[in-house]
């Protein structure tokens, strides 16, 4: 019994400690101001190269262009889900990249208007003192401006959890996950020609831990305790995030272009675009919910439309003898693609069932499927199949039964798919096969016709 309860309470220990970050790091007390926190691209993107010029550039409004209030329990509210600084954050990001030097724009009014309050009171003081004032210096002007915004905030994209109760002990987990989406683009002042877009997406995590007890230690003395935690993940550091991610995309994508160059030259500027053309390849080869996306299938479908399909499989045979026994089998077969989810498979295959005490045949299979791919562009799908086939007994030269020999057959699947590479799959299935014959076991008894199980696993080579 106590081992079964530890057995119970492992499982949310490990969750609970999972968390201890935040649990042991409970504020208990004001806090003083403190410098801002890094997120993960702001050393990447501080680390960049110097660049070979500064490029200057204006950045007018980068808003949030969802229009989205903060949700809550009983609707929405009136402070909205996105910050409002997203500007000021860009900018911020520019600095810290070094490649640009950002003029303001933003708030360009009240710069003019301090401009205009400037040389009014210099001619002033120069009609009073008969002194000669150097004029104001001009503006900078932008060669390139920087667009974009804030384009979605979803929320609850997956939300799930976990939990179980035993004797008034029990805790529970629970998990929330949003999505925050922006697109940066360059503009040239002096033609209007959009240069760079690039597009960015963070996802916003939240959880919440809590464990509680709640028991009768004697009569009339009640136990309650309980403890926990939630954790949720700034927005704004999100939206940092995904704007810095953007501005370094936007600088080797640049570079790509040949829009700027690095002060390092052309060797160190195809270190950079050959580093980020490998991570751009795996975030575009992965899909929402973090699903790997297949290679072979991101663009245009496989261009490997056959196949070979080969394996091993385990036939159970489920008829009218008692203890069922696992046999051993092998199949080999053909497939060809119909639509990127669509597959016409045609395997032969051979089985070794056994049952009851001394049962064995061998058996001799055909089958023609019809399968259908879940989830094509992802590396790990499952997949259904169904069709008909026939089941052919291998007859023993002494004891020929004709009888049992031919046994046509429908039969159902499932199963999972491991993309490995362009040409190679692994796969794991179970089928059941309905026959249309009672006498698979050497046995008539009932009404109902035998049929067999067969798990099995293989590969797919694809050309």
């Amino acid at each position: 019994m106590y081992i079964r309860k530890y057995h119970i309470a492992l499982p949310f220990l490990a969750l609970f400690l999972s968390g201890c970050g935040a649990f042991f790091n409970q504020p208990y007390q004001p806090q003083d101001a403190r410098v801002g926190e890094l997120t993960s691209t702001s050393q990447i993107l501080r680390n960049l190269p110097p660049p070979s010029d500064n490029v200057i550039v204006g950045v007018y409004n980068f808003k949030d262009q969802t229009g989205q209030y903060k949700a809550s329990e009983n609707g929405s509210t009136f402070s909205t889900a996105v910050p409002q600084g997203a500007t000021t954050m860009l900018i911020k990001a520019l600095e810290d990249s070094k490649w640009f030097t950002p003029i303001e724009r933003e708030n360009l009014s009240n710069l003019l208007n301090e401009r205009n309050i400037i040389r009014s009171t210099r001619d002033e003081y120069r009609k009073k003192s008969n002194s000669s004032e150097p004029n104001l210096p001009p503006l900078l002007y932008a060669g390139v401006l920087l667009e974009g915004g804030v384009v979605s905030y979803d929320t609850n994209i997956i939300t799930g959890g976990a939990g179980a109760r035993y004797f008034g002990a029990g805790g529970s987990s629970k998990y929330r996950q949003d999505r925050i989406s922006i697109y940066l683009r360059a503009v040239s002042t002096s033609s209007g020609k959009i240069l760079k877009t690039v597009y960015i997406s963070k996802t916003i995590l939240s959880q919440s831990v809590d464990a509680s007890l709640f028991r009768y230690v004697s009569f009339q003395r009640l136990l309650e305790a309980e403890m926990g935690f939630t954790k949720n993940e700034p927005v704004q550091l999100a939206l940092k995030d995904a704007i810095e991610k953007a501005v370094e995309a936007l600088i080797i994508e640049g570079i790509d272009g040949g829009l700027w160059k690095s002060a390092g030259g052309d060797i160190e500027d195809k270190i950079l675009i050959a580093a980020y053309k490998a991570d751009k390849e795996k975030e575009e080869s992965t899909l929402l919910y973090d699903r790997k996306q297949n290679k072979s299938t991101r663009k245009n479908g496989s261009t490997r439309k056959n196949g070979f399909n080969f394996g091993l499989s385990a036939p159970l045979l489920n008829g009218d003898l008692g203890n069922k026994k696992f046999g051993l089998g092998g199949y080999f077969g053909y497939s060809r693609a119909l639509k990127q989810n669509l597959n016409l498979n045609l395997n032969f295959g051979y089985l070794n069932m056994k049952s009851g005490k001394a049962y064995q045949e061998e058996f001799m299979s055909s089958q023609l499927d019809l399968e259908f791919d879940l989830l094509p562009h992802d590396s790990f799908s499952p997949f259904i199949y169904g069709g008909g086939g026939v089941l052919l007994a291998i007859k023993d030269p002494e004891n020929v039964d004709a009888d049992k020999v031919f046994a046509p057959k429908l039969q159902l699947g499932a199963g999972l798919n491991l993309r490995m590479s362009n040409s190679l799959n692994f796969r794991i299935f179970g089928e059941s096969n309905f026959t249309f014959s009672d006498e698979l076991d050497a046995v008539i008894s009932g009404k109902r016709n035998d049929y067999y199980y067969n798990l099995g696993m293989g590969f797919k080579l694809k050309f």
